[in-house]
């Protein structure tokens, strides 16, 4: 086992020295026409390197304590950051969990659950231990804290306003390399690997980012030879990469800024006006209130009815189906056989509908079993 381990250490270091070197090629190379090409299959290299970096090591052993938390509540929200920002006052605070709290770092060691009840919802809060740089590579138990917010619904990213926007873009960095996409919508592309027949090549506006030829270099390198693509927006090769891969994660983030009590008002005024930004102080409990509501938004819950006399109702993510509907009853899926809806959803009421069917704010549903 020991032998296993040392080989699978080696195996990554070399693939982490692949990644270094080929950032190190894409940030010399100038981006012009001539070397588009070029730059393209770089980037597809290394989002191949990244994704067998992220492949769980069979020798990995028992799962890290405190990791494992069950998804409960009508949403879940992860609070990410660096070490001692304020994740867990700001639990503490929003919930009736108390998280440990001290001014030196790494105060939080494992993933602490805790719920926010508001207007009628229970919000999962995921208070996880401090983000460093590298967490994509496995340091400072990186990958399990990333593994946990890509289950999330919606991501606060936690910052200290006293260090400007550096943690900010070092955040960004580390999510961005493991395939969370945020605040940024899925790649209007249509792509379908075949059998036989080569590539099929479509767009349906001017492209400027990609070409046939790019896209067919970019399809030979994950070893794809015959596949439909079309082009339905001017997609840049990196979102076209995340097409091909498939695993990628796009969901809402709120950058919250604590410690605003610590700096200028010209500072908070300008961190205030960034987009998808909430300015706070978890020690002097200022704006908290705003943050809820804003949360509220990102996370876009809408009210779904059960059609009996004194029907209950229950809190759903938007674009959320019949089948994901779970808090209607835990055996729906065995047992479904059809479901009718009133509401805005159906083209008339009630309309008989299957598992797939999306609901929508105020819809009211009755299942039938089989």
């Amino acid at each position: 086992m020991r032998w296993v381990e040392i080989y699978h250490t080696c195996l990554t270091m070399g693939i982490l020295e692949k990644i270094a070197e080929i950032e190190r090629e894409i940030s010399r190379t100038q981006k012009n026409k001539a070397t588009e090409y070029h730059l393209g299959l770089l980037k597809a290299k290394l989002a191949k390197y990244r994704a067998q970096l992220l492949e769980p090591s069979k020798s990995s052993g028992a799962k890290g304590e405190g990791f494992d938390v069950m998804k409960s509540g009508d949403a879940r929200v992860a609070l990410v950051g660096f070490p001692s920002v304020g994740k867990s006052t700001f639990l503490s605070l929003m919930t009736s969990t108390e998280s440990e709290a001290a001014s030196y770092e790494f105060t939080t060691l494992t993933c602490i659950p805790g719920v926010i009840e508001y207007k009628g919802a229970n919000i999962q809060l995921l208070d996880l231990p401090g983000i460093i740089e590298g967490a994509a590579q496995g340091k400072g138990r990186g990958r399990q804290v990333i593994a946990v917010a890509r289950t999330a619904d919606v991501v606060i990213m936690m910052l200290d306003a006293t260090k400007g926007d550096v943690q900010r873009e070092l955040l960004e960095k580390e999510l961005e390399s493991v395939g969370i996409r945020l605040n940024c919508p899925k790649p209007n592309i249509y792509f379908k690997p075949k059998k036989g027949g080569g590539l099929s090549y479509n767009s349906t506006v001017p492209l400027t980012h990609c070409s046939e030829k790019l896209v067919q270099l970019i399809l030979h390198e994950y070893k794809i030879f015959n596949a439909e693509v079309l082009f339905r927006e001017d997609s840049t090769p990196d979102e076209f990469i995340d097409v091909i891969v498939g695993n990628r994660v796009h969901m809402p983030c709120l950058y919250v800024y604590n410690k605003v009590d610590q700096i200028s008002i010209e500072e908070v005024d300008r961190l205030a006006h960034r987009p998808n930004s909430v300015v706070i102080s978890c020690g002097m409990k200022l704006n908290l209130d705003f943050l809820l509501e804003q949360l509220w938004e990102y996370l876009a819950l809408i009210c779904i009815y059960t059609k009996k006399r004194g029907g209950k109702f229950f809190l759903v993510l938007k674009n959320t189906s019949v089948e994901h509907c779970h808090r209607i009853h835990r055996t729906l899926a065995s047992q479904f056989k059809y479901a009718l809806v009133w509401g805005t959803s159906t083209k008339y009421s009630p309309q008989r509908v299957g598992l797939t069917h999306i609901m929508e704010h105020e819809d009211v549903i009755q299942i039938v079993k089989k």
